[in-house]
């Protein structure tokens, strides 16, 4: 939402509290989170929201001009909410944690070297026209943003062009702002504890 220039008030439910299944039937059709509220409408699922983002506050500008690669975008965007299920599941997201370990399983193994391969892929094709996936900002990076900052929890070594494209991310101010609220946060998901 910040990079799409949009002005917004965030809400903070702490997930699996009283407070949150109190409340997030009134904000979510599906009772989940990520949910958007803008004026009456209601868009929920982190990849519509994106798409909404990126059309209503952009102008488009978060996906590429060129069909080709605006297609690209979306397959990309797609696989990642739609996959990488065994590395979601045994490597969830924490940002304070550091030094948790994840035994390797084949599924695991597979889904670091897919996501290894899309952003290897991705740096090579576009790395004369920005440092981002694509080359400029796109919701390629949006959607991509918390598998690679997941990996160092776990002590994950990127390859090179993946390291260069997580250090553009963490020197975004968007994300640098984003990463200081959730060092700030000290609520425990006892299902994030992993490793």
């Amino acid at each position: 939402m910040r990079k799409s220039g949009a002005n917004f008030e965030e809400r903070l439910l702490h997930l699996d509290t009283d407070e949150f299944f109190d409340e997030i039937g009134d904000l979510s059709p599906t009772g989940r989170v990520p949910v958007l509220w803008h004026g009456e409408r209601c868009i929920w699922d982190s990849l519509a929201i994106a798409e909404y983002a990126n059309e209503v506050f952009a102008d488009g500008r978060m996906l590429p001009a060129d069909a080709a690669l605006r297609g690209k975008a979306r397959a990309l965007c797609a696989e990642m909410h739609a996959g990488f299920n065994a590395l979601r599941n045994a490597m969830p997201m924490n940002l304070r944690a550091r030094d948790r370990q994840a035994p390797m399983t084949p599924e695991l193994e597979h889904d670091i070297g897919r996501a290894f391969s899309i952003w290897q892929s991705c740096r090579e094709a576009h790395a004369g026209a920005g440092p981002w996936l694509l080359g400029e900002f796109s919701l390629v990076d949006v959607m991509y943003a918390p598998l690679v900052l997941r990996l160092p929890t776990y002590n994950v070594a990127l390859p090179e062009l993946a390291q260069q494209w997580l250090q553009t991310l963490l020197d975004d101010p968007a994300m640098s702002e984003w990463l200081e609220a959730a060092a700030l946060e000290t609520e425990i998901v006892e299902a994030d504890e992993a490793g």
